[in-house]
């Protein structure tokens, strides 16, 4: 890139560094973005420079592969029903380890060996995420009663504890969760981590969340064909209709159900970006066009 074409990008980047100093923006980092090491720098140096121009960054992490893997190695074969990884006491142990022992800890070192002061913290951690069962309905009919589906301890964020992360932002850390809650009798609870970044970005009023992922966005379908476009923008009314009519599949489920949560509780913006793109936190928050699905209350 010319000498030119650099001063164009710090120029287009100016007024978006001075609308974001100061505030919170939350990511749930995932994907592709934490398996290739040149996407692990680039996400670490992406959150240092928001945290040296003055933007107050929150990480929430996955792991759902790790654990997979740890897992088989152990000898136990994972389970899923309805896209929910079946959590028996045996399976949270190993959720914890990984999540809690190895992922938090390596993201924490990744992000400090870059010249960060990362902080790691599970939902135990000062009651982070209070956490409650998930109950799993199966409907049969309509004139029969639904079945309720015991999936273990999966859980759904009751509450978020904000001033555990006020005080870490107030001290000038970056808070780095894994998605684990506490429920009332202090069991530890599986809970899928965009959820748990949707309602962290709610309870703090977040600025933006962001959630990485590995498709460019929320996809449609063009012209009839086979071919899908990405959808740059769309408003919380439109991602209801995405959910109730089936444009909206797998994965893409709870992320957009975690941008609803964080939009009704008081985030900004909500965005769905390509996490295997170089730099892609940056060019969404700090450019014109962006590189994913922007979420607008």
């Amino acid at each position: 890139m010319d000498g030119p074409s650099q001063a164009h990008v710090l120029v287009e980047a100016l007024p978006y560094i001075r609308r974001f100093a100061g505030k919170t923006v939350v990511i749930k980092y995932g994907g592709h973005a934490m398996v290739d090491e040149a996407l692990k720098e680039n996400f670490a140096l992406d959150v240092i420079l928001m945290k040296y121009v003055g933007i107050k960054p929150v990480i929430v992490h996955g792991g759902g592969p790790q654990i997979s893997r740890t897992m088989a190695r152990m000898g136990i074969r994972p389970t899923f029903i309805e896209g929910q990884r079946v959590t028996d006491d045996e399976t949270m142990s190993v959720v914890e380890m990984v999540l809690v022992g190895t992922v938090n800890k390596e993201i924490v070192g990744l992000v400090n060996r870059h010249g960060g002061r990362a902080v790691g913290l599970s939902g135990r951690d000062g009651d982070l995420i209070q956490a409650e069962r998930m109950q799993i309905y199966r409907y049969s009919g309509s004139e029969r009663p639904p079945e309720i589906i015991d999936i273990g301890r999966v859980g759904k964020v009751a509450r978020v504890n904000a001033g555990v992360l006020r005080a870490l932002e107030e001290s000038g850390f970056i808070p780095i969760i894994a998605p684990v809650g506490v429920g009332p009798e202090g069991q530890a609870y599986n809970i899928n981590a965009d959820l748990v970044a949707g309602a962290v970005a709610g309870e703090l009023s977040a600025e933006r969340l962001i959630l990485l992922t590995d498709v460019p966005g929320v996809l449609r379908t063009a012209g009839g064909g086979e071919e899908k476009v990405l959808i740059p923008s769309m408003t919380a009314e439109d991602v209801g209709k995405a959910l109730e009519d089936g444009t909206a599949t797998g994965g893409m489920v709870p992320k957009l159900k975690a941008c609803l949560k964080a939009l009704a509780r008081g985030a900004g913006k909500a965005h769905i970006i390509d996490g295997r793109k170089e730099h892609a936190i940056l060019l969404e928050l700090f450019t014109d066009a962006g590189v994913g699905t922007e979420i607008v209350s």
